[in-house]
């Protein structure tokens, strides 16, 4: 129960700022929407001062992931190339599905079968994912605190002006940054050993679910991931309600197979729609479970503890994530890739 309550609140940011929909994930990747870019950005830079002072005080531990050079950046491609075509992170596509967006359930299909099929090859992969250079962060690259403070502020306040300057190019409200500031504190909290005692994630919750319906994986990747799966299993059943809930109550529940956004370049078919979904789940779950990680685990969690496999596997998603973007949605119905709300806006006009 507690981690569907923590899963709840996470739900409910996300959709409070309408950062789970594809049109603002999708539309991201076409540069035509910052909200994610704006959200992640100023969580990283906000969490990560308030996490290196609560480890500081010794109210919390850091929960860095290992530097593990191949899989981080290997299943960060994986994972950018199939968060740009699916449209949703590991989290937010339950939410989505929440709300009655059909093409969540077969991106989430998707999913379950891509980090299946890695727990099935586990043994084989993980010779293969090194080589392991260890769980570095900044903390244990700077052991003085006077060189620690010093760099972790600064990139705290890179972070959070990237953020800002993003909403001077395209001020969308203020939504993304109480959004932002929420997912900090509730990642803080998760850290306390009286809350989880861990920060928060979502892809660990796929594999979990996929060997547990099947039987099927390797016993030593169920061992390694069995105790954290379960957890983030049910704060992803959380987050779905979060969905089910708010769009019921603001009565914006809508039973839908295509997005906008993707009926823009793409048509309205829905079989189209969910076979590349399916597509798109499964590489941002094989991904993810390469790299040890996801949006909330990995960029947002480990990027608040400023680990440097995190801010490597940040750096790696959003490339493959932008390029994608780039050339598989392809502007099909006139309307430039590199565009912003206004000119869309102005072609459709012009379109009626």
């Amino acid at each position: 129960m507690v981690a569907i309550i923590w899963g709840f609140i996470f739900g409910a940011f996300l959709q409070y700022a309408r950062l789970n929909r594809f049109d603002t994930i999708a539309g991201m990747a076409v540069l035509q929407n910052f909200t994610v870019a704006k959200m992640i950005s100023f969580t990283i830079g906000l969490g990560a001062l308030l996490l290196q002072a609560e480890v500081y005080f010794g109210w919390a531990e850091y929960h860095v992931k290992p530097l593990i050079l191949f899989g981080v950046v290997v299943g960060g491609l994986l994972f950018g190339v199939g968060m740009a075509i699916l449209g949703y992170c590991p989290g937010t596509v339950v939410i989505s599905l929440g709300q009655g967006n059909l093409d969540a359930l077969f991106g989430i299909v998707g999913g379950v079968c891509g980090a299946l099929i890695f727990a099935v090859l586990y043994p084989h992969m993980a010779p293969m994912l090194g080589p392991d250079l260890g769980a570095l962060s900044v903390r244990s690259l700077l052991p003085d605190n006077v060189s620690f403070w010093t760099v972790s502020v600064a990139l705290a306040i890179v972070f959070m002006g990237i953020a800002l300057f993003l909403q001077h190019l395209q001020p969308q409200g203020w939504k993304w940054l109480h959004a932002a500031i929420g997912l900090s504190l509730l990642n803080v909290v998760l850290n306390l050993p009286s809350a989880a005692g861990h920060p928060m994630g979502a892809s660990t919750a796929f594999a979990y679910a996929a060997m547990s319906l099947t039987g099927m994986g390797a016993e030593t990747y169920w061992q390694k991931i069995a105790k954290p799966g379960a957890w983030e299993l049910w704060f992803l059943v959380g987050a779905f309600l979060a969905g089910l809930f708010f769009s019921l109550f603001q009565r914006t529940f809508r039973i839908t197979s295509v997005p906008d956004l993707w009926t823009r370049y793409y048509g309205s078919h829905p079989a189209r729609r969910f076979v590349w979904a399916f597509i798109g789940g499964f590489l941002l779950l094989f991904g993810a479970r390469m790299a040890g990680g996801c949006t909330s685990g990995h960029v947002i969690s480990g990027g608040m503890q400023l680990a440097i496999s995190s801010l490597l596997f940040a750096i790696v998603v959003f490339a493959a994530f932008l390029t994608t973007g780039r050339y598989f949605y392809r502007a099909r119905s006139g309307i430039p890739v590199l565009s912003s709300p206004r000119v869309i806006r102005t072609n459709e006009m012009k379109a009626g």
